[in-house]
């Protein structure tokens, strides 16, 4: 039965071969959970952050590990930027067959207290970024009549919380533009995902500031990023006579 696992294992990283998987804000956690994943299965992995140099650690992973890896450093709310890397990805790498958008942006604050410069800053890193990236991934898409898009959602993107005005807007949008390519996409055999993801996740930010709930990680109280990962991966693996499109995410005690 090993053998029989071992055999299957070999033959989906050759399908995958070649093929990249594209993340944008491949971050310490759940960002670099998914480029992982995604390397393990055989993707040729590009990451992005703002920063490159915040890369270089997961790129030796994946590589330390078998995989192939690549780090750009970017920004998704330049459009010259998002154009350009794509571009490169497609010319000089491969067919992006896989992406994945995971910018977070979310900072509380009273209405009362919010800047108009920090809420269209959330709303540019959460939605517009979003928006830029699909666009150009969906155009190359297209024209094969193949490829997954996944956006990480959350759920400010279901209801809006106190002090929670500029991120809820910004997620909101986000799922709404989901939803919208969905409908366009589907049909041309581009499978549009949306994850909420609904609860504190296993990271040093959590741990180190709100460790009252970090405690729950022994409980499985709190995400686990690689987990998280695994989800991701099934759904640019689905049949598409049974694709999903929004997906939950949520520890077995969130209220919700």
């Amino acid at each position: 039965m090993s053998d029989d696992l071992n055999q299957l294992q070999d033959m989906s990283l050759q399908k995958n071969q070649n093929k990249v998987a594209l993340i944008i804000g491949a971050g310490d956690a759940t960002g670099g959970a998914i480029a992982k994943r995604f390397a393990q299965g055989g993707y040729i992995t590009c990451m992005t952050r703002r920063n490159v140099d915040k890369l270089k650690t997961l790129v030796n992973e994946i590589e330390q590990q078998g995989g192939k890896a690549y780090a750009f450093g970017s920004d998704a709310r330049k459009e010259e930027q998002v154009i350009q890397l794509i571009e490169e990805i497609e010319s000089n790498i491969g067919e992006i067959d896989v992406m994945v958008f995971n910018i977070g942006a979310n900072v509380p604050c009273s209405i009362l207290e919010e800047t108009a410069r920090k809420y269209f800053k959330i709303w540019e890193m959460a939605c517009f970024g979003a928006f830029l990236v699909g666009r150009e991934v969906a155009k190359r898409m297209v024209p094969r009549q193949r490829g997954t898009i996944i956006f990480t959602g959350a759920t400010a993107g279901l209801r809006g919380s106190a002090y929670f005005a500029a991120f809820a807007g910004a997620k909101h949008a986000l799922r709404a533009l989901a939803q919208s390519m969905a409908r366009e996409l589907g049909p041309q055999n581009i499978h549009v995902a949306h994850v909420v993801v609904d609860g504190a996740i296993d990271t040093e930010f959590i741990e180190t500031t709100f460790p009252e709930i970090y405690a729950k990680k022994s409980q499985d109280g709190i995400l686990n990023p690689e987990h998280i990962a695994e989800n991701y991966w099934h759904l640019a693996q689905q049949p598409r006579d049974a694709w999903t499109h929004e997906l939950d995410l949520r520890p077995w005690m969130e209220k919700w």
